[in-house]
């Protein structure tokens, strides 16, 4: 069996600079809703591809690849980007193996930001 070990590594320079310009209850705020609204879509991106929805597929991850973005998740950022690419392409081998990745870096990126989280309170 493949074992699919990725480091998936958070962009701190992108959430100090939140906390520089929010304060610390905003740049909380922020990164809160943004894991909130992640969890949706990556939820949602794999309901459409379940569903056979290529354009549904691209348009969500585009969504992804932006509040990734904007809270330092690079990692993610760049697999939502390249599922969009393999959507638009409409190739389906490709898609599914970005569509496993990018539910499991998901998943890590998530469980790893909380772990930031929790331990700055």
């Amino acid at each position: 069996m493949l074992k699919q070990d990725e480091v998936v590594g958070l962009n701190s320079d992108r959430l100090e600079e939140l906390y520089v310009q929010l304060g610390e209850r905003g740049a909380e705020n922020v990164v809160c809703r943004a894991l909130e609204e992640l969890a949706v879509r990556l939820s949602h991106t794999e309901k459409c591809h379940r569903e056979g929805g290529d354009a549904d597929v691209q348009k969500t991850a585009r969504g992804l690849v932006a509040i990734a973005e904007q809270i330092g998740m690079q990692m993610l950022a760049r697999v939502a980007a390249d599922v969009a690419v393999c959507a638009g392409k409409g190739d389906a081998v490709a898609l599914a193996a970005t569509m496993s990745r990018l539910l499991r870096i998901g998943e890590r990126s998530l469980s790893e930001i909380w772990d930031i989280q929790d331990l700055s309170i």
